[in-house]
């Protein structure tokens, strides 16, 4: 159930897509320095670059490097033109990185699902699907669920009763989504991504812990990114967003209640505690725990492994435990790191006072 059919300027014997130099120049609009017709089979990063390579060079500390890739085509900036090396050839542009951006699409094309229904996928009463929807292997999709034109759902995925899928939205295999979802259009939910479960919220009466019911939904909106395992849970009553254009990282924890804005990018095992809101444009480093109720102002930036306990105003950084901005954080983290010095010089001088011998350094 896949195919491959994407028009290159040639194809190699192993049916691998090859570019030439003058045709990568062309696509990004730089310019030519040595072969225009040197082949462009793979990228590689600078300092394993070869025959047949596409790498780039944009910062002058990388520039030494430049004289490993012999052989392969590089994206330089201007500024680096001159940079001693022997690649096949030199493409002269403004930013090399992004221009490599727009060559990728064209060497790794992604394999994309021919539309159907594998006959051992389990479809509920009354699913509805869109126009070249695929669905994988032993996918199971429950009653009343909707897919819209050209949803993807991998092999082992589970769609609950009543969840709304988008246009043109994935999901890989084995991700889950429990009833009281929906997700927007363009929506991508890497391996293992379980959106809609239950929260942790408990009252402890009677001498046990009683569970919450949770009864609000789980909404994430057109364009958002979801890394491999990552969990979000649904709302108790309110319900759990995230906004467009937001992007999450692998083995992320979204809390219930929580509402994330617009654009956001959260990164690997950050932990966000029930009713935080995060505004839009906002970016939570790795590792970095919020506690609950709290709000991340409109484009602030929270670093990795900070544990947060209050609000961060919008467009400021904080960092540390517990956080603060950063400029503080840094000054505190640098005063703990002489404290063993200050210890020392104060004990030698407690020491010549009371006419000790000074303690060994």
């Amino acid at each position: 159930m896949i195919r491959q059919d994407v028009p290159y300027d040639a194809v190699g014997g192993e049916g691998h897509p090859v570019l030439t130099a003058a045709a990568v120049a062309d696509a990004v609009g730089g310019t030519l320095e040595g072969r225009g017709d040197a082949p462009v089979r793979a990228l590689a990063p600078l300092e394993r670059a070869g025959e047949g390579d596409l790498t780039f060079l944009a910062s002058g500390k990388y520039a030494p490097l430049l004289a490993r890739a012999a052989g392969a085509v590089v994206l330089v900036s201007p500024e680096l033109r001159e940079t001693p090396g022997a690649p096949a050839a030199r493409i002269v542009v403004g930013r090399p990185h992004e221009a490599m951006l727009a060559i990728i699409p064209r060497l790794h094309r992604p394999v994309r699902a021919t539309p159907g229904v594998d006959p051992t996928a389990r479809l509920g009463r009354g699913v509805e699907l869109g126009e070249e929807v695929s669905v994988g292997p032993y996918a199971v999709i429950g009653d009343g669920a909707r897919l819209g034109r050209g949803a993807v759902v991998g092999s082992h995925c589970v769609v609950g009763a009543g969840v709304a899928i988008g246009e043109g939205s994935q999901l890989f295999p084995h991700v889950t989504l429990y009833p009281g979802t929906s997700l927007g259009a363009r929506v991508t939910l890497h391996a293992g991504v379980r959106v809609g479960s239950d929260g942790f919220g408990y009252v402890f009466r009677e001498g046990r812990h009683e569970k919450i019911p949770h009864v609000g939904r789980c909404i994430v909106e057109d364009d958002v990114e979801v890394g491999a395992n990552t969990t979000i849970d649904r709302g108790s009553i309110d319900d759990t967003v995230i906004g467009a254009g937001t992007k999450i990282d692998n083995l992320v924890q979204v809390a219930h209640n929580v509402r994330i804005g617009r654009l956001c990018v959260i990164v690997s095992q950050a932990g966000i505690a029930g009713s935080t809101r995060i505004e839009d444009g906002a970016v939570i480093g790795g590792q970095a725990g919020l506690g609950g109720h709290i709000t991340i102002g409109r484009g602030a930036k929270v670093a990795g492994q900070a544990g947060v306990f209050g609000d961060v105003p919008a467009g400021e950084t904080w960092s540390g435990y517990p956080a603060r901005p950063h400029r503080e954080a840094l000054r505190a983290q640098g005063a703990m790191f002489r404290l063993p010095a200050i210890i020392r010089g104060l004990e030698r001088l407690l020491s010549r006072e009371a006419g000790e011998p000074p303690a060994p350094r």
